[in-house]
């Protein structure tokens, strides 16, 4: 991709003490010397460094150069990244220690991100997930079983907010989507949280409002395995595409995503069922859905790849109809799928187009679809095991940019799926979560055992 801005302007390390003015008066003339005559010998040569924009008064003229400028001035905000859950498998979460630290900050961490390379690959963020598996019986809804998840939760929150005060020059702190477009001006990564799957509550509204209050702005409603909020799309155990219990959303759902939709939390629709996905984008006929739009964190498109974690078409007219968005997976079973007709509901993988053109083609099927205001990405980095040929970590992004500008599609078009959108989603949704609670509308609380009775016995 030719040279890339220096790190110091992508993730504001500290800036170097100035030097006198006639000095700089002599630096500036040599940086337009050197500007002007090179452009001269090396016609085809590109300076990446924001300075040489100064100098410019033409636009970008090569792909490169183009994708170059779109995400220097829009944030490129992944909407689901795992490295959390790597740091908690490979490191048990000790982040101090030279065994991280060193690959971290110069190079060589395993699987797809560490800093060198989050910089090459021009990221402005992503929603850093703070995901835990399902219990090992996943249907079994009881408090008592979902307590293991609830404890990992708030350690994998620790980590991320452990890692973000640790690299303050690097990554925000707690965002909103006004702050964090502020931190990406700073040279920051925009760093919300993101919890997967609502067996992470534990059953309670009370964690759930904790977690926002440490930076989480989403909740999926289901990983893969269902609750008593709503169905999920696949299940692990046999594994397969999950039998559906309340056929969509519950009672208890329908209340908690009232909840989130009041203190202005993302309602995250990837790994639920189709009929989930409906009822929350369309409503039914005693409950009208969401009341904000929602995000599928890392989902793709169905007609291209019939997998029940993707989005069918007709869910993503909702989502158009919603102001939503779909965040596109790079999971390779998720893009490059063929439905042969399997008992357990899961179609096979076709290696052959686990590609990044496979992934810019659901892109394009989706913008193509319900508009290019509803589309954006969401890796899965660092929680997939394979990636796709061609976006081997978190460094190649602008090669995916590069790839939908040379398919016609417009440089504004690809600055809303960088970030433009997924701002747009989360600036409406704390624009209804405003609403929500000055019109007074009434705190979701929890339904709790009554203490009373073990009081009076002397029990506590």
């Amino acid at each position: 991709m030719g040279r890339q801005p220096s790190e110091d302007v992508l993730l504001g390390a500290p800036t170097r003490p100035r030097r006198s003015s006639s000095y700089t008066g002599i630096g500036l003339l040599l940086v337009v010397t050197v500007i002007f005559f090179g452009s001269l010998i090396h016609p085809a040569s590109r300076c990446y460094h924001p300075a040489a924009q100064l100098y410019s008064h033409s636009s970008p003229k090569t792909v490169e150069d183009r994708v170059h400028k779109i995400l220097s001035e829009t944030p490129l905000i992944d909407g689901h990244n795992d490295f959390a859950i790597f740091i908690r498998y490979m490191y048990n979460n000790h982040i101090y220690q030279e065994n991280f630290t060193e690959p971290f900050e110069n190079g060589g961490l395993p699987m797809h991100v560490d800093l060198p390379r989050l910089r090459e690959g021009l990221n402005g963020g992503a929603f850093w997930s703070v995901y835990t598996p399902c219990p090992a019986n996943g249907t079994d809804w009881s408090d008592e079983n979902y307590a293991p998840s609830v404890q990992l939760t708030y350690q994998q929150i620790d980590v991320m907010l452990r890692l973000q005060a640790a690299y303050p020059q690097d990554f925000s702190g707690i965002v909103d989507s006004s702050s964090a477009v502020e931190a990406f001006k700073g040279g920051k990564l925009i760093s919300p949280l993101g919890v997967e799957g609502l067996h992470q509550i534990g059953n309670s509204v009370a964690n759930l409002r904790h977690y926002y209050a440490r930076g989480v702005r989403y909740s999926t409603l289901t990983h893969n395995c269902g609750n008593i909020f709503a169905d999920a799309a696949i299940q692990e155990d046999p594994f397969g595409k999950a039998t559906p219990y309340w056929n969509g959303v519950s009672p208890k759902g329908r209340e908690l995503i009232n909840e989130m939709n009041r203190l202005g939390m993302v309602v995250d629709l990837s790994h639920v069922s189709a009929d989930t996905m409906r009822d929350v984008l369309g409503g039914e006929e005693d409950w009208a859905g969401s009341k904000a739009p929602i995000m599928f964190s890392h989902s793709s498109a169905y007609a291209l790849c019939p997998h029940p974690r993707n989005v069918p078409d007709d869910v993503l007219q909702l989502v158009k109809q919603t102001n939503s968005i779909v965040m596109v997976n790079f999971s390779p079973d998720f893009i490059s799928c063929i439905d042969t007709g399997n008992e357990n509901g899961i179609p096979d993988f076709y290696p052959d187009n686990s590609t990044l053109s496979q992934v810019a083609n659901h892109i394009t099927y989706i913008g193509d679809l319900i508009g290019y205001d509803h589309v954006g990405l969401g890796s899965d980095f660092d929680g997939i095991a394979s990636t796709p040929s061609g976006l081997d970590d978190v460094s190649k992004f602008p090669d995916l940019f590069a790839e939908l500008l040379e398919r016609g599609i417009s440089d504004e078009d690809a600055a809303k799926i960088a970030g433009g959108n997924i701002l747009r989603v989360w600036k409406d949704v704390e624009d209804v979560a405003a609403n929500l609670q000055a019109a007074g509308e009434p705190i979701l609380e929890d339904d709790l055992v009554n203490l009373r009775t073990e009081v009076f016995h002397g029990e506590l």
